[in-house]
């Protein structure tokens, strides 16, 4: 359904530098924002996701100034998420220079700012994150609060719900994937793809760029991840990497 593959690295924002975890936890310093954004650029990433870790926490936001200069520095989209929670936040964001962003607990609190913020700034704007676990029983649960706090919602109701208010896209992140490299958790990718119409975006537990294949494969209209492209090796050493016009290729064929 989707003709354009795109590989999206997702940075994590904390007090002005960037961040990566496991399982969404345990968190350790990987280096400088904007440092790493140039690099990125270099590399002619298709898009970009930064998002402040603390935000749904702290309230603490990514500063407008950061905003700028990455939209001043990228000559790719990107999109800005982290504690957003109001119209005018997804206003001052967009103005700044984002293409688009990501709400995610916002959303769950307060389903009719998906419908707001698709009306004022468009669909292709709006992109609602989707944070699942799977329990013991092998029941999928919808986090919010970066993954922090366990809701009651269906994700593949709350899926369609995000699409019929208007969400353009779905930002489908595995919690129990998160950070381990062993691959996308391809059974829920499929169910929400199937049960929408909008492009998912599949996130959490990438370790190759095999791991790429197998969920476009699944039904993504796009695969993220932030390990693979920021942390190299089993002693995690800080290494910027993304797949060249020659690596993406192969996986465009393969898919």
């Amino acid at each position: 359904m989707f003709k354009h593959f795109r590989i999206i690295p997702i940075l994590l924002y904390k007090n002005q530098g960037l961040y990566k975890g496991i399982e969404f936890k345990n968190h350790i310093y990987i280096g400088d924002a904007l440092n790493t954004i140039h690099v990125f650029n270099e590399k002619k990433v298709d898009e970009l996701f930064l998002v402040d870790i603390d935000g749904s926490i702290t309230g603490e936001k990514i500063p407008i100034n950061i905003i700028e200069k990455m939209a001043q520095e990228c000559y790719f989209p990107f999109g800005i998420g982290g504690g957003i929670k109001t119209i005018e936040e997804i206003r001052d964001i967009i103005k700044a220079g984002a293409e688009k962003v990501l709400i995610n607990t916002a959303a769950i609190e307060n389903p009719d700012i998906i419908s707001k913020a698709s009306v004022k700034f468009g669909t292709q704007s709006i992109v609602v994150g989707i944070d699942v676990k799977k329990n013991i029983f092998g029941k999928y649960l919808v986090y919010s609060h970066c993954g922090r706090k366990k809701t009651n919602l269906d994700p593949l109701k709350w899926a369609i719900e995000a699409e019929l208010r208007g969400a353009g896209e779905i930002l489908l992140t595995s919690i129990n994937r998160d950070g381990s490299r062993k691959g996308y958790d391809l059974e829920i990718i499929k169910k929400i793809s199937d049960a929408v119409n909008i492009p998912v975006v599949c996130c959490g537990g990438a370790g190759t760029y095999e791991d790429f294949i197998l969920g476009i494969r699944s039904g993504a209209a796009a695969v993220a991840g932030g390990t693979i492209f920021v942390l190299y090796g089993e002693y995690r050493a800080m290494l910027i990497q993304y797949p060249n016009e020659l690596e993406k290729n192969k996986i465009y064929m393969s898919k």
